[in-house]
């Protein structure tokens, strides 16, 4: 098997679940990173924003919306060398149509050059949304492959379809 990396954001706190909100413990995206890697044994590192979001999601919300529209999203470290890595995962939740800008900001500088990004997308009713022509747009040089999107509100019964997806 391929040296792989998981790279993804996630954020735990109040979330949006089909109408209703629901306090979490961990964010939906990492409960899905945690499945890659247990079925892969991959690396992985999760990038966190320098400047937190709000528990509070109305708030979370806005706060991302405005980092979208600055594209100002320092992140509290750099992505570690991805030189070894065949396969990258790359997860994500859907924030104002696409990834969160810390993700922007952690992928920009890379060189994904003969590298596969295999994205993973968590949401609410989003799909995939704009993601997959994100990632082509910045991992130049990759493949990027069959996507996945998982409804946040069912990531905890969806290692099944994740282990079919990883496959």
């Amino acid at each position: 098997m391929s040296k792989s990396m998981i790279i993804y954001f996630s954020r735990a706190d109040e979330n949006y679940f089909g109408g209703a909100m629901k306090y979490i413990e961990k964010g939906n995206t990492e409960v899905i990173a945690e499945y890659i890697q247990g079925l892969t044994n991959a690396d992985m590192f999760k990038v966190e924003p320098l400047e937190p979001y709000s528990a509070n999601y109305m708030t979370c919300i806005e706060e991302a919306k405005v980092r979208t529209k600055t594209h100002n999203a320092p992140i509290k470290k750099e992505v570690p060398d991805i030189t070894p890595y065949e396969v990258i995962y790359i997860g994500s939740p859907v924030y104002w149509g696409g990834m969160p800008e810390e993700l922007f900001t952690a992928l920009k500088e890379l060189d994904f050059t003969g590298k596969t990004i295999k994205p993973f997308v968590t949401h609410e009713g989003s799909g995939l949304s704009s993601i997959p022509s994100q990632l082509k747009s910045i991992c130049k040089g990759a493949t990027i492959d069959d996507a996945i999107a998982i409804t946040g509100s069912t990531v905890t019964s969806a290692k099944g379809k994740v282990e079919s997806w990883v496959k």
